[in-house]
């Protein structure tokens, strides 16, 4: 028989509603059962694409030895962290405090009132030599809860006196030089070698080479665009990237960018598409553009649903085996390329034994990850043959591992559609389009199915859809994100409607989420109350939601003229400074959108009926510090107070603005070209 999980949305959840462990979700009901029965709570946090969480669910939650002591001893809750990441943001917090380190699965024991006194992550069912098991810790656990509480309640009341103090914000002042600061810092951490910062496991932390590109741009420093230009490339060629269906792996476990943890994260899609897109710009390496147009095939491919939002995620395991979907043996491939195989063996790096090996022993799997060391440029040249003609061979032999691929037994799809990775989606195909117009018509149809099923008539954001149905109240990364997405798509398409919801969702935010004492909190006011309101800042595989909304308020206050929302972001910033100014390289958006304050640039106002000739030039180039509004018609002076002495006209013209001062209108279009494009 199913337990309650059966009624849930959540993949994640209902992979669990056979489990012999008489699981809760998150609910009221549980904790007064809890109370009622005077039991321990038995928390358990995953997700549905987790390796790990998959390994304990078979070797714990369906062992009907562990499900006896946990329906004996604990009310047990599974919680999905993409649907309620608030609570897993809170009980992270006390692992890492506990431990020192975090991950999924997350296991806390919590007391009915929901305070935590214990925190881990996996356990495997039974001890080792080297640590304890999930059996003995749980009669450990419930043997203390009946022997000596006092000492437990204690430890979850300094646990949650430290939570408390975590969450204090202090008064104080970016450092000047924060920007040399973390330059200087992730320049210390970058693998000269490999590409990347620090050793692995490697995430790509696209908003590490967001940075760059903007500290490149401002300091004119080679090295910074250099460094984001290896990373690119190297991530593009190694293992981390699926050569065949296209898209990011979500880190590699290697230094070396070879060996992927093979889930696929919406969020990591998104990411990569602004940090390739921008890489292209300011190279202009045809590689990153093809990378741009891969993810884009591969996200409308396989993540986009009927009505126009993104999927979630997909799983790394597939028949119970992490990877099984995407590596390959030396025969299979050999059966499938045939003529051309020795040229493909020696561009992908695949091994007869295998390149593929165990983890723990180094020994050969007998399978292969395809892998390139060097561009088809760079190996063009090598073998003589032109690129054209080894570009088409590659693209041959994709078709056909695909064709045969899609024969395999598929990896698990998390079909649930959230509202924060959406917006980091349509932010990345907004600031992709300025190299293909068609990425726009994608990020409309995902803006429009968000405003149609997630935004209510009060005009709040719901964070999850699932099945025809939207619920959970959006959290500050659901406003943050999608604001940024709204933003970036009004800056390539100029159309009113998506700024104008940008300025209403903040207003949201202001009234909901703002901290008087600086920040923002990551739950609203009228969401549920939990033992400490979260407001996080670190920016972690993404950034984080205050980072983005402080971002978000800078460009919103040169885009509307509204000094509360640089009074807002300045502040916001004064808040979370200790920790900037303590350890830059976890606050790199943060910092980023600290250039806003410190970096001049330019509000181009545009109108007349020929703007988007210049419009479709100005978003080829990279100019991250400016803004651009076309006034098609007075609309905007609704939410835009500084422009409103500029009046819509069919003659071409461009006002050139600095600190909301605009020069007189330029109608030339060669003197456009030369002031406005030529020197972006």
């Amino acid at each position: 028989m199913p337990n309650r999980l059966i009624n849930e949305k959540s993949p994640y959840l209902r992979q669990h509603a056979y489990n012999p462990v008489n699981w809760y979700p998150w609910s009221k009901e549980a904790f007064e059962k809890a109370k009622r029965e005077d039991k321990p709570v038995f928390l358990s946090i995953g997700y549905s694409t987790c390796h790990w969480c998959h390994v304990m669910e078979k070797e714990s939650f369906e062992d009907e030895e562990i499900a006896d002591i946990l329906n004996k001893h604990f009310i047990s809750i599974k919680v999905d962290r993409e649907e309620r990441p608030d609570i897993d943001s809170i009980y992270m917090n006390v692992c890492m405090m506990m431990t020192g380190r975090g991950g999924w699965p997350l296991t806390v024991f919590l007391t009915p009132d929901k305070k935590p006194f214990y925190a881990g992550t996996y356990f495997p069912k039974e001890s080792s030599y080297t640590r304890i098991g999930l059996k003995d810790l749980l009669l450990n656990i419930a043997e203390l809860w009946q022997k000596d509480r006092e000492k437990l309640i204690n430890r979850a009341d300094q646990i949650i006196h430290h939570l408390q103090d975590y969450g204090r914000v202090t008064e104080g002042k970016i450092n000047p030089n924060i920007e040399h600061m973390l330059y200087e810092k992730l320049k210390d951490m970058f693998d000269p070698y490999y590409g990347g910062f620090g050793r692995k496991p490697k995430f790509p932390v696209p908003h590490n080479l967001l940075f760059l590109n903007r500290y490149h741009y401002k300091s004119k420093k080679q090295n910074a665009v250099e460094m984001v230009k290896h990373t690119l490339k190297s991530m593009r060629l190694g293992g981390i990237y699926d050569h065949v269906g296209f898209g990011f792996h979500r880190y590699s476990t290697d230094e070396r960018w070879f060996l992927p943890h093979f889930e696929k994260m919406l969020y990591d899609q998104g990411m990569l598409l602004m940090a390739y897109a921008e890489g292209y710009f300011l190279t202009g390496e045809n590689l990153f553009r093809e990378t741009v147009d891969e993810i884009f095939q591969y996200l409308t491919r396989e993540m986009l649903s009927l009505e126009g939002g993104f999927y979630s995620a997909e799983d790394a395991d597939s028949e119970g085996e992490e990877g099984k979907f995407y590596v390959w043996s030396y025969e299979e491939l050999k059966q499938i390329i045939k003529e051309d195989f020795r040229l493909f063996e020696t561009i992908f790096n695949i091994t007869l034994e295998g390149n593929y090996r165990e983890e723990h022993t180094g020994k050969p799997t007998g399978k292969n990850i395809l892998y390139m060391k060097k561009t088809v440029k760079e190996l063009a040249r090598e073998l003589k043959i032109s690129e054209e003609e080894l570009k088409d061979k590659i693209e041959n032999w994709r078709k056909r591992l695909f064709s045969e691929r899609k024969k395999r037994v598929h990896p698990l799809k998390d079909t649930k559609i959230l509202t924060d990775w959406n917006g980091l989606v349509i932010a990345g195909l907004s600031v992709a389009s300025g190299i293909d117009k068609k990425y726009l018509k994608t990020a409309r149809k995902a803006v429009d199915f968000i405003l149609k099923n997630m935004k209510q008539s009060d005009g709040r954001l719901l964070h999850r859809y699932k099945d025809g149905v939207a619920e959970i109240d959006g959290f500050l990364s659901d406003y943050a994100y999608f604001i940024w997405g709204l933003i970036e798509l009004y800056e390539k398409s100029f159309e009113e409607k998506y700024l104008i919801e940008a300025v209403n969702f903040t207003e949201t935010v202001i009234k909901h989420f703002y901290d008087s004492k600086g920040g923002f909190f990551d739950t609203p006011d009228f969401g549920e109350e939990l033992i400490v309101r979260p407001k996080e800042s670190y920016d972690g595989a993404i950034p984080s939601a205050n980072s983005v909304m402080v971002y978000n308020l800078f460009r919103l206050y040169r885009l509307t003229g509204n000094i509360l929302y640089k009074n807002l972001a300045e502040k916001s910033l004064d808040c979370f400074s200790e920790k900037i100014n303590s350890i830059p390289s976890g606050y790199s958006m943060m910092v980023l959108a600290h250039m806003w304050q410190t970096t001049p640039g330019r509000d181009i106002v545009i109108t007349g009926e020929r703007a988007e000739e210049i419009t479709d030039r100005l978003i080829r180039k990279f100019a991250p510090f400016d803004t651009v509004i076309v006034k098609k018609n007075s609309q905007i002076d609704s939410i835009s107070s500084h422009f409103k002495n500029i009046q819509p006209s069919k003659e071409l013209k461009v006002y050139l603005c600095e600190n909301f001062s605009c020069s007189s209108p330029l109608t030339d279009i060669r003197e456009i070209e030369e002031k406005l494009i030529e020197k972006s």
